[in-house]
């Protein structure tokens, strides 16, 4: 990763921080064990939704409104959480042991929503719960890009903080408990760096893509004929949707993958995937980009695409 160290250090950014060893990471752990990770995967992808894991905000609060029995986990920053948060919901902060610790007092006999900032973190959330046995979504866009611009959404905000009890009320297998827990802490060892969270920012994405290194394959999970209308030149499209998990074989186990989707949020899903099988692959922040997510995205940086030739 000469090429991505030198860019990044005249950015006066984090050193590069790459997992050694990646082909052989690229095997799933738990491939063998009596809870197959990889079959996991493909199921969560094989039973895709038309939602596809996601709920619009607005949506979302008639049904807080209406006293839904759901569950609401709020994954931003506890100072975040307390200055105000759905009614009802629960703060496990993102990127905390709180992620994993927490997991067993989910109920799961009824529906679960995650709460972010822009829907991002959420969406790596999401595939995680749902991989452990939870009906889980997202809420579209997040507390920042969503909820906040939702007119009367404040009528739904406490500051009056949340727990789910004490006792145990889901048994997790222990496979599935070792990968969840396995992912935050290979996750906490990226943070400080610029791939913190899974994600990569605009700006360092940039930067990695100019210096042409090639250990990095950008991949576009947009649509095929968004893609031909324009991508990140050099990316290469591999839609999401029901059957994306059959073309993860195709994608290099030995090269970092930077996903990028629209807003971020389907980007967040697959990079929870495709680490879950070995892969290294973070998100770009904020996706190509949307009018709904501005100021964040690749797009609204000004930055260059390119279309299908």
């Amino acid at each position: 990763m000469r090429k991505v160290l030198s860019v990044l250090v005249m950015l006066s950014l984090a050193a590069f921080v790459f997992a050694g060893g990646q082909e052989e990471a690229a095997q799933p752990a738990a491939a063998e064990s009596a809870v197959s990770i990889s079959d996991l995967v493909a199921d969560y992808y094989a039973n895709m939704p038309s939602h596809i894991y996601k709920v619009p905000q607005a949506e979302f609060l008639q049904m807080v409104g209406a006293g839904s029995d759901m569950t609401v986990i709020d994954i931003r920053r506890p100072d975040d959480y307390a200055a105000g948060h759905i009614k009802g919901s629960v703060n496990m902060p993102w990127g905390t042991p709180a992620m994993y610790e927490m997991l067993p007092y989910i109920p799961a006999d009824k529906p679960v929503f995650v709460n972010c900032y822009s829907g991002q973190t959420a969406g790596q959330a999401v595939m995680l719960l749902n991989m452990a046995g939870f009906d889980t979504r997202s809420i579209n866009l997040g507390w920042n890009f969503g909820l906040s611009r939702v007119e009367g959404m404040q009528a739904f905000v406490e500051t009056t903080a949340n727990s789910f009890g004490s006792s145990m009320v889901t048994e997790i297998p222990a496979e599935i408990m070792a990968a969840y827990q396995g992912y935050y802490e290979e996750m906490a060892t990226a943070a400080g760096t610029p791939f913190g969270s899974n994600i990569v920012s605009e700006d360092n994405a940039k930067a990695i893509h100019d210096a042409g290194d090639e250990d990095v394959l950008f991949v576009s999970i947009r649509k095929p004929e968004h893609y031909a209308e324009a991508h990140i030149e050099g990316a290469i499209n591999i839609p999401f949707g029901a059957d994306m998990y059959d073309n993860f074989a195709s994608l290099p186990a030995d090269k970092k993958l930077i996903i990028y989707c629209y807003t971020g949020q389907t980007a967040g899903q697959t990079v929870a995937a495709l680490r879950l099988l070995g892969y290294d692959a973070v998100s770009l922040k904020g996706g190509l980009g949307m009018p709904a997510n501005e100021p964040l995205g690749w797009m609204a940086k000004g930055y260059p695409t390119v279309a299908a030739n």
